[in-house]
């Protein structure tokens, strides 16, 4: 199998995009931080055969838009606070999902991202597009360099704007724990979760 590329630009990428994951295939695209990389739902098993990811990893969910968390989670008043004030953007929160346990969330500050993730149903099961342990991808190139044959298609939409992670934190019980620290600081956090 060799790997489509595609420029977000073109039209009916995000159209075509979309339908790629309806089918169960893997597709790369850009996010504010870096590429990540999606199955369809029903397909997740093969996000971990195409990055060589251990299995005991869970796979985070990106959503389109903030309205979308109270269909997939049980939403704590903190959640809320914290979503309201950092989505979109660079902040993963962690939640109870029913029958799920519990996973993580996160709206990215990316047109072409949410517009794929609006496109598949308000939400899609996305980790990074790059081979475990390898470097993370910040070009459609990069991506290629790693996964070209392992996944179906790759969504050009030109360099990420990269820079610090994601903070994550677990909003799953009555208190906030921060998980990583990233982008969003911990005084922002507190400062957003008590107002």
């Amino acid at each position: 199998m060799k790997t489509r590329l595609i420029r977000a630009e073109e039209s009916g990428a995000i159209t075509e995009a979309a339908a790629a994951l309806a089918r169960g295939e893997l597709v790369a695209f850009p996010t504010d931080t870096i590429y990540g990389l999606a199955a369809g739902h029903g397909h997740i098993k093969k996000l971990f055969v195409a990055k060589d990811r251990p299995a005991e990893k869970r796979i985070p969910v990106l959503l389109a838009d903030a309205a979308n968390l109270e269909n997939s989670a049980i939403v704590t008043p903190i959640a809320r606070r914290l979503a309201e004030r950092f989505w979109p953007g660079p902040l993963t929160i962690v939640l109870t999902a029913p029958r799920r346990g519990t996973l993580a969330f996160r709206v990215p500050d990316h047109a072409v991202a949410r517009q794929i993730l609006a496109a598949s149903g308000g939400g899609l099961p996305v980790t990074s597009a790059n081979r475990s342990g390898g470097a993370e991808c910040h070009t459609a190139q990069e991506v290629l360099e790693q996964l070209n044959g392992r996944i179906e298609l790759v969504l050009d939409g030109g360099p990420t704007p990269g820079g610090v992670a994601s903070t994550v934190v677990d909003c799953s019980g009555e208190q906030l724990v921060i998980l990583r620290e990233g982008a969003i600081t911990r005084d922002a956090l507190f400062e957003a979760a008590v107002a």
